[in-house]
C-alpha cells in the first residue's frame, strides 16, 4: 500500500544470492558457470548499490551449511572468491567502500583468512558504503558463540545474568555496531531465510525476487529499493 509519497531508501540491503545452480542448468551449463556468472552479478550489485547511496550492503556468500556441497564445487567456489578479492579488492578501496566480513574462521581456509583480513585492515579507514560479506556464516552458530561469550562474563563474575538485554546480547554478535538490514532480499523465487540474520532481520522487509542470481542486475535492485519505498514499517507500532 502506498500514500503516494516516496519514503527514504533502505540505508542497509542484506541479499541472500541464490541460483547460481539452476541457471545454469536452465541453460545445459555446469554449476561453474553459474558460479562464475554469479560473481559477475555481484560485481554489478556492489559498484550498483555504492552508487545508489545505500549505506550498508551485506551479501550471504557461504553459509556454514554450504560445506555439505561435493568437494569439487566448494574448491572451486573458494577459488572464485580468491579471484575476486585479488580482482576487485582495488576497485573497492578506490570507490572508498569498506570491507568487513562476518562468519566463523573455523575450517575456512587459511589463506583466505588472511586475505581477508587483509582486505578489511586496507579498506578501513573508509568512510563510504560498508560491504558486508557473511563467509561461513550461520545466524545460529552466531547467536551460539554470542551466548557462549555472555556466559563466559557471567561465569567471571563480570557481569550479572539478570542484567543481560537484548543491545548486550546483540553487541556480542558479529554485526556488532551494523545497524539491522531494513529489506531483505531473496533471489530464485525460494521464500525462506535460510539461516541467515535471523536476529537482525527481526523487522526487515522481506522480498522474494524470481530472478536467479545471475540475472540480478542493478535494474533488479533499483527495483527492489522501489518496491521497499511503498512499504510502511511499524515495528509492532502503528501506521503513522
Amino acid at each position: 500500500m502506498t500514500d503516494g509519497n516516496e519514503r527514504p531508501s533502505p540505508k542497509h540491503i542484506a541479499i541472500i544470492m541464490d541460483g547460481n545452480g539452476r541457471w545454469a542448468a536452465q541453460r545445459g551449463l555446469p554449476r561453474s558457470e553459474g558460479h562464475r556468472r554469479g560473481v559477475e552479478s555481484t560485481r554489478e550489485c556492489v559498484r550498483a548499490a555504492a552508487e545508489l547511496g545505500i549505506s550498508y550492503l551485506t551479501l550471504f556468500s557461504f553459509s556454514s551449511e554450504n560445506w555439505k556441497r561435493p568437494p569439487l564445487e566448494v574448491t572451486y567456489l573458494m577459488g572464485l572468491l580468491r579471484r575476486f578479492i585479488r580482482r576487485d579488492l582495488a576497485e573497492i578501496h578506490q570507490n572508498n567502500i569498506k570491507i568487513r566480513v562476518i562468519g566463523s574462521e573455523e575450517g575456512v581456509p587459511p589463506d583466505l583468512n588472511a586475505m581477508f583480513r587483509d582486505a578489511m585492515a586496507l579498506t578501513s579507514g573508509n568512510t563510504g558504503m560498508e560491504l558486508i560479506i557473511a563467509f561461513n556464516y550461520g545466524a545460529r552458530d552466531e547467536i551460539v558463540r554470542a551466548a557462549k561469550r555472555l556466559a563466559e562474563r557471567a561465569k567471571a563474575g563480570e557481569i550479572d545474568p539478570a542484567d543481560i538485554t537484548q543491545e548486550m546480547l546483540a553487541k556480542q554478535f558479529d554485526t556488532a555496531g551494523i545497524p539491522d538490514p531494513d529489506l531483505l532480499i531473496r533471489t530464485s523465487g525460494e521464500q525462506r531465510i535460510s539461516n541467515f540474520l535471523l536476529w537482525q532481520c527481526a523487522y526487515s522487509e522481506f522480498l522474494f525476487v524470481d530472478n536467479f542470481w545471475p540475472d540480478f542486475t542493478r535494474q533488479t535492485l533499483e527495483s527492489a529499493i522501489a518496491s521497499y519505498q511503498q512499504r510502511e514499517r511499524r515495528f509492532g507500532g502503528l501506521a503513522g
